[in-house]
């Protein structure tokens, strides 16, 4: 007997409406604004910082294009060839973008050391009331971007931008000190870290994405402490096959074999819905599917939970 089951109720922490994808359209509109800005100021102020960051923040126009797309599909309802949905659209475009950071943090890394070995002549001004300008835009659009912060798609987006401001930031304190000792080298330097700060991140989010997209588990829970937790409703004797993944925009699925005495159609479906309840409840687990089996069959799974709960 199978019980499959859609419970969107048990999951919590969810204090805000879902962002619109007209948010990233107005940031993708801003950004390529701020590329033209900088562009100029890079070329009038012969700022070598200006151009890199002006392709720093060209680089988040498809980034931010991929996101608005996956924010559009995942807003999709399920259909007979996409059964889940499209929730792990933003998943994949979290990947997507995350390849492309780390790619960009390696080129900036190595354009910051080729600056070290040739520092360039620059116009401070130039430099600094551009750079005020794209630092408005970009803690602009990290502010709008914050309360998406858990969702993995947006989370790439919002480590972006928060890199471009703090690239920034360093543009601007390094104007102000090399105008001031002359220490041409301090620009790159501040480069180089900021490369390594945004590697680091996409580092992060290209583990987490690709977790999702491998059916892995949600970190936040064991498949042990599942099975245990499902083997204290009444009647449940016996679980395997537990297998626990996640659909994307915070949804969790999950499928299992439990084994139970001989029971009437009614009491099966009982005790279905006390396993469903409590998943949900307890672990949020809104797509459960179990597979009902007599006990005393012999063991056919190669993951069984070695002992019946005690009662």
């Amino acid at each position: 007997m199978h019980s499959h089951g859609h419970d969107h109720g048990g999951h919590t922490g969810r204090a805000h409406p879902p962002m619109q994808p007209a948010v990233l359209a107005w940031a993708m509109a801003a950004t390529l604004g701020l590329v033209i800005a900088e562009i100029f100021g890079g070329w009038l102020g012969h700022s070598v910082a200006l151009l890199n960051d002006a392709a720093h923040n060209l680089s988040d126009v498809p980034a931010l294009g991929i996101s608005w797309l996956a924010m559009r599909w995942a807003q999709r309802p399920a259909d007979s060839e996409k059964t889940y949905g499209y929730r792990r659209a933003g998943v994949l475009a979290a990947f997507t973008n995350a390849v492309l950071l780390v790619i960009l943090a390696l080129w900036l890394g190595w354009e910051s050391i080729a600056r070290l070995r040739a520092p360039v002549d620059v116009i401070e001004s130039w430099m600094i009331w551009t750079s005020v300008a794209a630092l408005a835009v970009n803690g602009g659009i990290t502010l709008a971007l914050v309360r998406g912060r858990n969702d993995l798609n947006l989370r790439s987006i919002l480590v972006h931008n928060f890199g471009d401001a703090l690239s920034n930031v360093a543009i601007i304190i390094g104007a102000i000190v090399i105008g001031m000792t002359g220490w041409r080298w301090l620009d790159p330097v501040l480069g180089l870290a900021i490369g390594l700060l945004v590697l680091w991140s996409s580092i992060g989010i290209l583990r987490d994405s690709a977790h999702i997209l491998l059916e892995g588990r949600p970190k936040e829970m064991g498949i042990e402490e599942v099975a245990r937790a499902i083997l204290k409703v009444e009647g449940v004797m016996e679980v395997h096959d537990v297998h626990v993944w996640s659909l994307g925009g915070g949804e969790i699925a999950m499928s299992c074999h439990a084994r139970v005495p001989d029971m009437h159609l009614d009491k099966c479906e009982s005790l279905l819905s006390g396993i469903k309840a409590m998943l949900a409840e307890e672990f949020s687990i809104g797509h459960v599917t179990v597979q009902l089996e007599r006990a005393g069959l012999p063991a056919q799974s190669g993951y069984v939970m070695p002992e019946p709960a005690k009662r």
